[in-house]
């Protein structure tokens, strides 16, 4: 799926078993995490088909939703820094960071981690 395209299937139905991930704050079913990983960062989460890495690298606690059509055109979009992210629904604060040991290899890989958790200052 190409970025600015909309897979209605990553919308979620329904507000049970929903979670976050922690890097993108992408709202989706926990099943969908599993079975095809986050739509913006499986390239660097890689966590489908492994739930202990679901678990680790998304949150089932987070406030409010904000869903976006065109999320690079969009001020909510630009305010969140969800600019370049598939269109779908992301949650505005995601409560929990990644692990550490996530960080210091995205950090490796000159990739800044910004925590979407709104209670710890980035």
């Amino acid at each position: 799926m190409e970025t600015g395209e909309l897979n209605s299937e990553i919308i979620p139905r329904e507000l049970r078993n929903l979670r976050a991930c922690k890097l993108c704050s992408l709202v989706k079913p926990i099943d969908h995490f599993l079975y095809y990983g986050c739509d913006n960062c499986e390239h660097l989460l890689k966590m489908r088909k492994n739930k202990a890495l679901v678990d680790d690298f998304t949150s089932n606690t987070y406030d409010g939703i904000i869903s976006l059509m065109s999320p690079k055109d969009s001020w909510v979009g630009k305010w969140k820094r969800l600019e370049g992210f598939v269109p779908g629904c992301y949650a505005i604060s995601v409560t929990g960071e990644l692990p550490s040991t996530k960080v210091e290899e995205l950090r490796d890989a000159g990739i800044r981690y910004r925590s979407r958790d709104s209670s710890v200052k980035n």
